[in-house]
């Protein structure tokens, strides 16, 4: 198991509202031993003008899904902070409807710098996007 403090779906979801996770519609809905996974509706919010699911969508579902990943990969949340510092998008399949799950699994987790492989896919398995999302752990500002 990769987690230092077992995530809370309920938890997470409920330090969401007013943020872009919330403007996105974007919910945590599972995890695992070495996975957490969190769903965004292909809708308004996050179309582009041609219908197409908005690629920047995906990475901002990508990123959030590995950022909050490593918040429980940490040896002391209350004196680090996970920073993202790189993030790779290939948008590989498009989606016009329906719902996108993205699940986060590490490359590595390492003292001062992780690495996440994000898949998102549709309601269909159809692989739509993935992502590589670096991480630096820094010390919380006092």
């Amino acid at each position: 198991m990769i987690w230092k403090h077992e995530p809370s779906i309920e938890g997470i979801n409920a330090i969401s509202p007013k943020t872009l996770v919330d403007a996105l519609g974007i919910t945590f809905t599972r995890f695992g031993d070495d996975f957490l996974e969190a769903q965004m509706p292909v809708d308004h919010r996050t179309k582009q003008p041609a219908g197409l699911l908005h690629g920047g969508a995906s990475a901002a579902l990508a990123e959030t899904v590995g950022s909050v990943a490593s918040i429980f990969c940490l040896e002391d949340m209350s004196a680090q902070l996970p920073v993202g510092v790189e993030l790779n998008a290939n948008h590989l399949n498009s989606a016009t409807s329906g719902t996108v799950t993205a699940r986060a699994t590490p490359f590595k987790i390492g003292r001062s710098i992780h690495v996440w492989h994000i898949e998102i896919r549709d309601e269909q398995q159809k692989l739509i996007c993935v992502s590589r999302l670096t991480i630096a752990v820094v010390d919380r500002r006092k």
